[in-house]
């Protein structure tokens, strides 16, 4: 039966408030804890059970989500210097796990400035940049910094592995190595998670995984829940607003109660002022309201309010033909659909990649006899050899997309751009392709074969200025039910993938390096549809066609 400590909740609490900020407002003054600081140490240092050599820690594991500045970061680099220094383990190794370089050294640069700030440590430890390691001077002990980027794969004696930001973790892998077998030759090894809300649409990262197993604790914990998902090593805590999407849309985001429910250092580390203002901001922005959604009341951001645009609305906007889908099924079906656009005016976008990405070509086809509404069609290519590492990497079954024509696999680790061109060439000559839009960056060596074969190929540059008006453009089209696509569940995850930045003009911008994963097929048709409002949707040969012209 586990027991409270005070000595030990005291002791841990104790060496923190020694230390100093090293950061914001409070930096240089005396590290003191806030009240859920307070709480959660005290739990987690300070619930013991016993065996025949003494008391060690009851909980392995302190699950801590919390927003934004709410002083996270500083906690962690705290809590690694106690951990070489004041947990009495022996030869401690203590990994500090983030998810790149950049906010590996965030939490470094923190801890070396603790230490550059207190005397007793400087004694005590020496500093090594170079390895982003801290080290103890007369005994073997270290921190040691690490990244998803560069680690080893060998069992590490752990006895304090400190996870910043799970949920920016690309994959499982560090968090595997560093759980699963490390610190069984410890007394008390522990696991400290101190992470925010993730941007997770999906839900398949390592981030959602462990947020849910401890949800699931916790409702086991006060009776909501399935007893038999207690896990009684773990400690979760947790701020921020619920998963349950019809609990999501019960609470008003611009209630201040929300807000401190959230933010515990509302006050201290987050002024009210600044919350104010950024919820005036989110009421006349989408984009600004999904930010302060996820960053300031902890959002695991959901299917339905994430991305550009929701994902319902992309499934609603699914073209049909009821009289083909009576008598055909699955890839018979989209072949006789893209056959009823023979012969029809439309606009291509291009998207290319070598690698990594996916490439991707995209036909929409305006409204015009014989169709009343607009209509896209997909195309997306990718590497094959290199399609089972891309599965466990982007969590997606590439293979089965493939299987059901949703994309095609180039034979190599390159995407083979011939076949790229032989498709748009042979689009050309099914469809009257108009203009084909391109994004500079890969797209000139193939540029010229493709004029040589009459297309009309246009560079479209890839600006905020030049973007921001199709992607408008595009939303409202979709959310008015005039634009349509065909059935691709590829471009479905590359949809919902998208998130965008914004200018002060309010100009909008597909970011690969911001979404959550690929976003190529939705890049292409945002192309496309730049391609298409660069000229009226009624040319004049179009109007002396039909009649409708008159001098």
């Amino acid at each position: 039966m586990a027991e409270k400590s005070a000595e030990l909740a005291n002791f841990a609490k104790g060496f923190l408030q020694l230390l100093t900020f090293t950061t914001g407002a409070f930096s240089g003054k005396p590290f003191t804890l806030q009240q859920w600081q307070e709480s959660a140490l005290t739990d987690f240092y300070g619930t013991v059970d016993r065996d025949e050599v003494g008391p060690y820690r009851h909980y392995q594991y302190l699950y801590l989500e919390i927003p934004k500045k709410n002083g996270k970061t500083e906690l962690a680099a705290g809590l690694g210097l106690y951990h070489l220094i004041a947990d009495n383990e022996q030869n401690p190794q203590v990994y500090i796990c983030a998810a790149d370089k950049d906010n590996a050294s965030i939490c470094f640069n923190a801890m070396v400035a603790m230490v550059e700030a207190a005397p007793f440590l400087k004694k005590r430890v020496k500093i090594v940049p170079s390895r982003r390691e801290i080290r103890l001077k007369n005994a073997d002990g270290l921190i040691k910094v690490l990244s998803a980027e560069a680690y080893s794969k060998h069992g590490y004696n752990i006895s304090c592995v400190i996870f910043d930001e799970l949920h920016a973790q690309p994959n499982r892998d560090l968090w595997d190595i560093m759980t699963f077998g490390s610190g069984s030759a410890r007394r008390q090894p522990a696991w400290i998670v101190l992470t925010t809300a993730g941007d997770d649409p999906d839900r398949t990262s390592i981030g959602w995984e462990i947020h849910e197993q401890c949800r699931k604790i916790l409702a086991a914990r006060n009776g909501t829940g399935n007893p038999a998902d207690d896990n009684p090593i773990w400690l979760p805590i947790m701020y921020g607003m619920p998963d349950d999407p019809e609990e999501i849309e019960k609470i008003d985001i611009y209630d201040e109660n929300v807000w401190l429910r959230c933010n515990p250092s509302i006050g201290v580390t987050v002024p009210l002022r600044v919350i104010r203002q950024e919820a005036q901001d989110a009421k006349r922005s989408e984009q600004k309201e999904r930010l302060f959604r996820w960053l300031r009341l902890n959002q695991w951001i959901a299917t339905k309010s994430v991305g550009w645009l929701p994902l319902t609305l992309y499934d609603k906007t699914q073209w049909h033909k009821p009289e083909l889908e009576e008598s055909l099924k699955g890839n018979a079906l989209r072949l006789a659909m893209r056959q009823s656009l023979r012969g029809k005016r439309c606009f291509g976008g291009l998207d290319l990649s070598t690698t990594t990405d996916l490439s991707a070509f995209v036909l929409e086809f305006p409204p015009q006899p014989g169709l009343a509404k607009w209509v896209t069609l997909f195309w997306a290519w990718r590497p094959r050899d290199t399609v089972e590492e891309a599965e466990k990497r982007d969590h997606v079954p590439y293979l089965d997309w493939e299987r059901a024509k949703y994309l095609s696999l180039c034979d190599g680790d390159m995407v083979d751009f011939s076949q790229i061109e032989d498709t748009i060439i042979e689009a050309s000559h099914t469809y009257r392709l108009e203009i084909l839009g391109v994004d500079p960056y890969l797209s000139r060596m193939m540029s010229g074969r493709l004029q040589k074969n009459r297309v009309n190929v246009v560079e479209i540059r890839q600006g905020m200025g030049d973007l921001s008006p199709a992607m408008k453009d595009l939303e409202t089209k979709l959310r008015s039910g005039l634009m349509l696509h065909e059935h691709n569940t590829c471009a479905r995850w590359c949809f919902g993938n998208v998130r965008c930045r914004t200018d002060g003009n309010e100009n909008i911008k597909p970011m690969k390096n911001l979404s959550t994963g690929r976003i190529d097929i939705t890049v292409a048709w945002i192309i496309a549809h730049a391609a298409a409002i660069l000229q009226p949707e009624n040319s004049l040969q179009e109007l002396v066609a039909s009649g409708r012209w008159t001098t």
